[in-house]
């Protein structure tokens, strides 16, 4: 059997880790490992899948997985990857977030006995006393080195500068690792590689103050081949949650991904062995979209359970094949009332949610972007009425990838 670490460079997991001897070691006996998770949202999205996925892989190579909800660090945000300081969230707030996310997690890993578990940094964070910490952990801390973190150095080159408030947040994650070793023997934070710096300095707080083995390991980020971070659709974030996020518009996400990608997908996002995802990767031409089939379905699958897949991979057939009018489409509901007091498309376009204003609407339709049925858009003023919505809705389009099915209310 592949050794862990092996089995996730393979897939494409890895981007760096610290001893790399000493951790690969380290991982031929059951080890206990964390990735924490910012409740800043009451989902996860798909930025989130990356490290699930590896956490999976962990575990069932016989390693412990804890995923550790960030209740107390959320009340301050972790400035990686901003340019503004996050707003506040109340205690509240969080506690909710955190409730949600933990239902959702139970999905991908297992939290029987003696399996994964779930810990709040709240039940240790939100009671600290700030001399003591400052005096026990602050002290093991140099300010020149902190600075030296991209996070840092790319909020102060900004207007807004760095607040005290987050400049911490360094401390109390690297605090939350330390936490962790004591409470439940942790010897490995996992996580993306945007959070390269504050791993690394939780790994050496363990090593400095227990003279402990301790590691850090980070993930590659879900980016496309040239860079762009995936995951975003037109309305927003590619959430988890079939709420946030259709079933049929994630599966429709993935069905749609760039032909350079598919590979990368199929190794980070599904469990399919390395010898499929090599086959279907290798496909060309119009036989690539078989191994983006295989890729929807199998993330759908993942994500919503493999009935909500299914009727997801028979919708987009049945759009295809039927204009439009197959369930499990999207479908928005119009009154007439609402018709008649503007009928346009591009004002139906905004409501729907296919654009986020009435002017990008507008462009779109000026660019050819749009279609109503099996008839392309032209005129600004372009009306729907009720007749052409008829008892089986019709499709509204922008572009080849985005679709609603109107349907009267």
């Amino acid at each position: 059997m592949a050794h862990i670490l092996d089995t996730l460079k393979e897939r494409g997991f890895i981007a760096q880790m610290t001893f790399e001897d000493e951790l690969y070691k380290q991982l031929e006996e059951p080890t206990t490992f964390y990735v924490g998770f910012d409740p800043t949202a009451d989902s996860l999205h798909i930025g989130h899948y990356i490290p699930i996925m590896a956490m999976a892989h962990m575990q069932r190579a016989g390693h412990k997985p804890i995923a550790l909800m960030g209740g107390g660090t959320a009340m301050i945000g972790d400035p990686s990857g901003k340019t503004d300081m996050r707003k506040m969230m109340t205690v509240e707030t969080i506690d909710q977030n955190v409730e949600c996310i933990k239902k959702q997690m139970s999905r991908f890993l297992d939290f029987g006995e003696g399996k994964a578990i779930i810990v709040n940094n709240g039940d240790w964070l939100r009671s600290l006393n700030y001399i003591d910490f400052m005096r026990d952990i602050g002290s093991m801390f140099s300010v020149n080195e902190m600075l030296t973190a991209d996070a840092y150095k790319a909020r102060m080159a900004t207007d807004n500068g760095l607040s005290f408030l987050e400049f911490t947040y360094m401390l109390l994650q690297s605090y939350d690792f330390l936490e962790l070793f004591h409470r439940y023997g942790c010897r490995l934070q996992m996580g993306g590689n945007d959070q390269w710096s504050n791993m690394m300095h939780g790994a050496d707080l363990i090593r400095r103050k227990d003279r402990e083995r301790a590691f850090a390991c980070t993930f590659q980020l879900l980016l496309t081949h040239d860079g762009r971070k995936m995951g975003k659709t037109e309305a927003g974030a590619l959430w988890l949650d079939p709420v946030k996020c259709k079933p049929f518009t994630f599966y429709q996400y993935w069905r749609n991904v760039d032909d350079q990608d598919v590979g990368k997908c199929l190794g980070l996002l599904t469990f399919l062995p390395m010898d499929e995802v090599r086959r279907l990767s290798a496909l060309e031409g119009a036989e690539i979209n078989e191994a983006k089939k295989v890729l929807a379905f199998e993330v759908t699958k993942l994500v919503h359970g493999e009935e909500e897949a299914k009727k997801a991979a028979d919708a987009a057939l049945a759009l295809f094949a039927s204009g439009g009018s197959g369930e499990g489409v999207p479908t928005f509901a119009v009154t007439e009332a609402q018709l008649q007091e503007d009928a346009r498309v591009t004002t139906l376009l905004n409501l729907c949610g296919l654009c986020k204003s009435r002017s990008l609407a507008r462009q779109d339709v000026q660019a050819g972007a749009v279609a109503l049925g099996d008839e392309k858009v032209t005129d600004l003023n372009a009306v729907v009425t009720w007749e052409q919505i008829g008892p089986d809705g019709v499709l509204l389009r922008k572009g080849k990838k985005n679709y609603i099915r109107l349907v009267r209310a």
